[in-house]
């Protein structure tokens, strides 16, 4: 199955799409916000667009996919109740660029991104918000960083933006 097809649960959870360029990005900049959907119940996915070890990932709860070259760059992000990624990785890929710009037109998935890079590329509505990270996510998030070969903590907070949809409410 590629990131691009449907994807449903059979247990009914949400499902939260990640794309980024990086594991050290998503974990630095979304980790702790991961761990704590993937704690509520969501269904998450990291789809990484760069060869990596997908480790810290693990660590988070969250499952990984690696987007290969050859695979089919047509149609439109999974139909998921939540889409999100990396601003760099908006910018370096205007296939998913163009598919996320396409589900904020729609109002069809709350779409969240991290990064300061490419702000301008997102659509009005778009609204800065903060995540306060349980005290779970920031010590699984620190594990995570430190396999990524990060050595820092987990800080508190991960600020993102976000367009949520009028079926997904916080």
């Amino acid at each position: 199955m590629t990131s691009r097809q449907v994807r449903t649960t059979s247990h009914g959870k949400y499902q939260l799409d990640v794309t980024a360029c990086d594991v050290a990005d998503v974990v630095r900049h979304a980790g702790g916000w991961l761990y704590d959907r993937a704690m509520a119940g969501w269904d998450v996915a990291v789809t990484v667009t760069g060869d990596c070890d997908v480790t810290p990932l693990r660590i988070l709860g969250v499952r990984t996919e690696r987007l290969e070259s050859d695979e089919d760059e047509d149609g439109a992000p999974a139909r998921a109740l939540a889409l999100a990624a990396s601003a760099d990785v908006l910018i370096a890929t205007a296939e998913l660029r163009d598919d996320v710009l396409r589900t904020l037109k729609r109002g069809i998935a709350e779409v969240t991104v991290w990064g300061e890079s490419g702000v301008d590329v997102l659509d009005r509505g778009v609204e800065s918000v903060d995540h306060v990270l349980s005290a779970a996510a920031r010590a699984f998030k620190t594990h995570a960083l430190r396999a990524a070969g990060i050595d820092e903590p987990a800080g508190p907070v991960e600020t993102f933006r976000r367009k949520p949809t009028m079926f997904l409410a916080g």
